[in-house]
């Protein structure tokens, strides 16, 4: 009859056994060297005459070796199981924002303080929450944000929230007109000054002392006001006659409801890092604008209200004026910005220089900038390195007309659903894979070898972190940021998660292979072994591996 295989030879056992009778003094049956290479059987006849008599020792042998291999092949396999299971329950382990303590150098109370900031500021506002996060991120970052919109969009109230939930911070605020007099921000002249031939102002009131100022119809300055407001917003300096004083203007807030009009007005416009186009309150959210109690006409405080708004934020937020200083110094000082995020930053801006029509023009100050405000948002979010979630924030800096602000958000989303270097990584593994083959269990080779694995597994599971979520939809590092909306968030989530479902499963199946390639070479696993547990890049190695390499390993002529 057809011969058949033996009840304890399974077709596992078979292909560790050619293995092993692969290499050179694992067997005494060296013709069965290419076996692996060539997949053939031993031929009907032979295996009818083997089984017609006794068992041989050299089977026996070979029993005894393929448990061996079994043992050490289920050990390795335990050991990465025990390594993957925090790494892969991670996802898990999100927890709400509040309860996030900044694990870099961040004052730990500093992202508790404005979460509660920003709900306070929100309250009473609807279809805001990307304004009120722009204004805080602002004031962190000792930059100016600029409402862009028609009348009535609670653009001037968003402006005098600011000075409300920064205890002790003296507020400014003026409306320009096409024949607004420099008296009218900085100050009247001095008139004991001048009886002593000395152009000076009183400027205490004006701009030149206050810590947050609001100008409303800002581009409608002259100038008369033009060149003291730029010294001002850039420099933090204002020439008093003859006396360059410093001004402790911590943000200001423009408005307006129209683009500058002028060439002149182009150097004022870029001063202001943030911008926000605010439009009216969509059709679905009027309903709620409308219920909303203590607002006149649904969009700001009365005399009444403000003034109990202003004390209830203020007592709900303790937020100081010291709580804005020096973050962005300390974000510079330890906050890390990764090749990839830099890479993304270039690739935008010769995108919109380039491939738009007409071209975006964007300043290096802007661009030099926009680094420091990532800088600022991961410090503030409790990391030490910018993420690429961090750049969504770069459609309110690039853009100049208001309409290129979601083109910009829709390039940022289609770069951070490309492959996040899965292919990358996967050749880097494959190469290690072949160098672990032909360190062959050398005690010193392996150590470094799995040196090197540890770090290819640190970047993999950096990377399956920061998609975590994906599987259900919600991705974590979008929904706990601080600078982010809500709205924003999910609109992003919903673009990413898809996608981002996809990549981590690759993610997660080229970690499991780190980690046993990691494993095998910290117990100086043989090739013939780690063949079994990565037959793929076994196979890889085989066919593309220098001949040289190979024939050590059995498969080339003896």
């Amino acid at each position: 009859g057809r011969a058949t295989c033996p009840p304890h030879a399974s077709e596992r056992a078979t292909m560790a056994s050619s293995v092993v009778r692969a290499i050179p003094g694992a067997c005494p049956a060296a013709s069965s060297r290419r076996s692996i290479a060539s997949g053939r059987r031993p031929s009907r006849g032979a295996s009818v005459v083997r089984r017609s008599s006794a068992e041989p020792d050299w089977k026996t042998k070979q029993r005894e070796q393929d448990a061996l291999i079994s043992v050490e092949e289920n050990s390795v396999k335990a050991k990465v199981e025990e390594i993957l299971a925090p790494i892969l329950a991670g996802e898990g382990d999100a927890t709400d924002g509040d309860d996030q303590t900044p694990a870099s150098g961040a004052p730990p109370e500093l992202a508790k303080k404005i979460r509660a900031a920003t709900r306070s500021l929100e309250s009473g506002l609807v279809e805001r929450e990307t304004e009120v996060r722009l204004l805080l991120l602002a004031a962190f970052c000792g930059e100016h944000l600029l409402l862009l919109g028609p009348p009535g969009t609670a653009k001037s109230e968003l402006g005098r929230r600011l000075s409300a939930v920064c205890g002790g911070a003296s507020f400014f605020e003026r409306l320009l007109t096409r024949f607004s007099v420099p008296e009218e921000l900085f100050g009247p002249l001095s008139m004991r000054g001048l009886e002593n031939d000395k152009y000076i102002r009183q400027t205490e009131g004006y701009l030149p002392t206050a810590t947050v100022a609001f100008v409303d119809e800002v581009f409608k300055a002259n100038s008369a006001i033009l060149n003291s407001l730029l010294t001002i917003l850039n420099e933090r300096l204002f020439d008093n006659g003859n006396e360059r004083v410093k001004v402790p203007l911590l943000c200001l807030v423009g408005a307006s409801n129209e683009l500058p009009e002028s060439e002149e007005l182009d150097a004022l416009y870029d001063r202001f890092l943030l911008r926000s186009s605010v439009e009216q309150v969509s059709a679905g959210s009027l309903a709620g604008l409308l219920q909303t109690r203590g607002l006149s006409g649904g969009a700001l405080p009365t005399k009444e209200t403000k003034e109990s708004t202003t004390v209830e934020a203020t007592s709900v937020i303790s937020l100081s004026v010291n709580d804005f200083q020096g973050v962005r110094s300390a974000a510079e000082a330890s906050v890390d910005v990764p090749s990839s995020v830099v890479d993304l930053i270039v690739d935008l801006r010769a995108f919109l220089q380039d491939k738009c029509e007409p071209p975006v023009y964007v300043s290096d100050r802007r661009l030099v900038k926009s680094v420091s405000l990532l800088r600022v948002c991961a410090y503030t979010n409790g990391r030490e390195a910018v993420s690429e979630f961090d750049c969504l924030l770069l459609a309110n800096i690039l853009w100049q007309r208001p309409g290129e602000c979601q083109m910009i958000r829709d390039w940022i989303l289609e770069r951070l659903a490309q492959d996040r270097g899965v292919e990358q990584v996967q050749y880097l593994l494959a190469g290690l894979f072949g160098r672990a083959c032909r360190a062959d269990g050398d005690p010193e080779e392996c150590r470094a070898l799995a040196a090197e694995a540890s770090s290819l597994r640190a970047v993999l599971t950096t990377q399956m972190r920061s998609l975590a979520g994906a599987t259900s939809g919600s991705l974590p590092a979008l929904r706990d940021h601080l600078w982010l909306s809500p709205p924003d968030a999910e609109r992003a989530a919903q673009t990413l998660g898809p996608l981002f479902s996809k990549v981590r499963r690759g993610l997660e199946k080229l970690l499991r292979e780190c980690v046993t390639l990691e494993v095998a070479l910290e117990r100086n696993t043989e090739p013939h072994i780690m063949a079994l547990l990565l037959p793929d890049y076994w196979a890889d190695f085989i066919r593309s591996g220098p001949i040289e390499d190979v024939k050590p390993l059995g498969v080339g002529k003896p």
